[in-house]
């Protein structure tokens, strides 16, 4: 079958990546893809975003599946597009990527279906929010509703950050359209966990766990990011302590938005805290991670074409998924600056050689493009480097020795991911 995925950052490679080894693959474009993708699939000039273009190319290239990677596409509603088209597409629908689209969505969401949660405050008049923010117990995480491109998020410490927070959303537009309205949450205390899991739209199954590192420094300082990097598994949890996700969170998220009339078709991406008094929700996405699927999908044994089958046509319940028992660790390498201004076009050397024979390792594009036997820089985030073995120390450690060889101008990426867990 021929398969069209949407998106041209690491998450995509990653993807592309894994469908390249299903049996049932035989032709793989990517949209617009990158450096990396280009050397298992076609890529395609056309922007994520831009839903004609790539119906158009869908049709015309009898493609049999697209797979909607990136959350802009499928908030603007890129499946139901497709769909009207004639076209089978992987991902959620747009009233049901409103779980990552809208913060207050979901967070109303949760409140109504008793979701474990963060309390909060939403607001759109920027002085009730100063008023609020003036009053409410520090620290305090204030959220940009819409999307900001995993950045949206800052968790002020002091009351001064907070107000200068709502007037970079409310006021300034720092995240354009996305911070009209925020979300203010009481900051909770625990380790964070990633858990990203397959549904059906009435059936959810978890895929292995995992740990994101947003902050851009080492010792998790610095802004937020896209992610500088994560490891699988992210925690050694019990048959209990998944027990009672699937119980409290997994299934009564999908549940509930069958209920609201928008069934949850796709991935789905439950970011948590591990409190002291139980898990409870920081974030929903309504899409693979990224780095966070460069670290889980190596890990995934079973075809995911049989998966993605399964979670379309509603049957994921009769479909046994496979894991590993490995650990996968992946840094990313970004541009010097990023998140903030960085510069590209910065040549990338040691690409060819970096993995030795034997080493169980891949490496991820993201931002990068390929000018003959060139590779150059062309985002914030470069490179994942993805390295797997058989314990946590010796994945971390595979990884960083593969950074090693490869280099870049003002290359920066984080010396402690998989260290600070």
């Amino acid at each position: 079958m021929k398969i069209l995925v949407v998106g041209g950052g690491g998450r995509e490679h990653a993807i592309v990546w894994k469908l390249a080894r299903s049996s049932r693959v035989s032709k793989l474009y990517c949209a617009p893809g990158n450096g990396g993708t280009v050397e298992i699939a076609e890529n395609i000039p056309a922007k994520a975003t831009d839903l004609e273009a790539i119906k158009d190319f869908a049709l015309r290239e009898n493609i049999d599946l697209v797979f909607v990677a990136p959350d802009d596409p499928l908030a603007m509603g890129m499946v139901d597009y497709l769909e009207a088209a004639g076209i089978r597409a992987f991902g959620p629908r747009a009233s049901a990527a409103r779980l990552e689209a809208s913060k207050s969505f979901a967070k109303d969401l949760m409140k109504k279906y008793n979701i474990p949660t963060a309390a909060y405050e939403t607001f759109t008049d920027m002085d009730a929010a100063l008023a609020y923010i003036n009053n409410c117990d520090l620290p305090v995480v204030i959220k940009a509703d819409g999307l900001a491109l995993g950045k949206g998020v800052i968790i002020a410490e002091t009351r001064e950050d907070a107000i200068k927070a709502v007037k970079d959303m409310m006021s300034d537009g720092v995240f354009g359209s996305a911070g009209r309205m925020i979300v203010v949450e009481e900051f909770l205390r625990g380790p964070e966990l990633t858990v990203l899991a397959f549904a059906d739209g009435k059936t959810v199954k978890s895929m292995v766990s995992s740990r994101d590192h947003k902050r851009a420094l080492d010792g998790d300082k610095g802004l937020n990011t896209g992610g500088m990097g994560a490891i699988a598994p992210g925690a050694d949890l019990t048959e209990e302590q998944q027990r009672l996700m699937h119980e409290q969170i997994f299934q009564p998220t999908i549940d509930a938005m069958r209920a609201e009339g928008a069934p949850f078709h796709g991935v789905i991406y439950f970011g948590l805290m591990l409190t002291e008094y139980g898990p409870k929700v920081i974030e929903y996405n309504a899409r693979f991670g990224d780095p966070e699927a460069q670290v889980v999908l190596p890990l995934l044994e079973t075809d995911l074409v049989d998966i993605i089958d399964s979670c379309i046509d509603g049957t994921l319940d009769q479909q046994d998924i496979v894991w590993s028992d490995r650990h996968a660790c992946v840094v990313v390498m970004a541009s010097g600056g990023y998140p903030g201004n960085y510069e590209t076009s910065k040549i990338i050397s040691g690409l060819e050689n970096a993995v030795k024979p034997g080493e169980d390792a891949i490496i991820f594009h993201a931002g990068t493009i390929r000018n003959g036997k060139d590779v150059s820089t062309s985002g914030g985030r470069v490179l994942g480097i993805t390295a797997l073995a058989d314990d946590r120390e010796q994945a971390i450690d595979r990884a960083y020795e593969i950074i090693d060889r490869i280099s870049f101008e003002n290359c920066h990426y984080r010396r402690d991911i998989g260290r600070t867990c």
